[in-house]
């Protein structure tokens, strides 16, 4: 299972949930403090800010962070749940979350999982850059981006409030 929260709530989540791993996709990703029933090896910070194109003095999404999730993703055992965050919960957390779902269901429809995302998050809304650059490394030919775009934008809000997703 694969929980999805803000930075704020990271802590809690963890502990609640009885995650084995947790992935960081934030900018300042020096600030986060690793739960201590988390082991070092099963923590992953990505640094990448939100953004869906090329800014000077940002790091947009790109091949290698997708490549650092999904290798991450490939690592982990599913024996305890994982839990995504970003600063917000909202943008880059849901982007990897569905990117991770995705390629651990490679039958599953992206629409059903979109939806899954959709009905347990309002305010979702995955950064549209990182799926499509998941899409293409997991040779979705289009269908995560589609499944984004049916999936509609989230409700706007300022933090998102943990979610989780089921793998099966």
């Amino acid at each position: 299972m694969i929980h999805v929260c803000s930075l704020a709530d990271l802590h809690a989540t963890v502990k609640d949930t009885g995650a084995s791993h947790v992935l960081t996709v934030m900018a300042n990703v020096a600030q986060v403090q690793r739960p201590e029933s988390i082991l070092e090896a099963n923590h992953l910070r990505v640094s990448m800010d939100d953004i869906t194109e090329q800014t000077e003095g940002f790091v947009a999404p790109n091949d290698a962070h997708i490549a650092q999730v999904l290798d991450f993703v490939r690592g982990w055992d599913r024996n305890a749940p994982l839990v995504v965050h970003c600063y917000a919960g909202i943008s880059r957390s849901t982007a990897s979350a569905f990117a991770a779902a995705c390629m651990l269901n490679p039958q599953r429809d992206e629409r059903v999982i979109a939806r899954q995302i959709r009905a347990a998050s309002p305010i979702a809304s995955p950064n549209r850059l990182f799926v499509t650059l998941a899409d293409k490394a997991l040779a979705r030919d289009g269908r995560m981006v589609r499944a984004l775009d049916e999936m509609g934008p989230g409700n706007m809000t300022v933090v998102g409030r943990p979610f989780r997703i089921d793998l099966e």
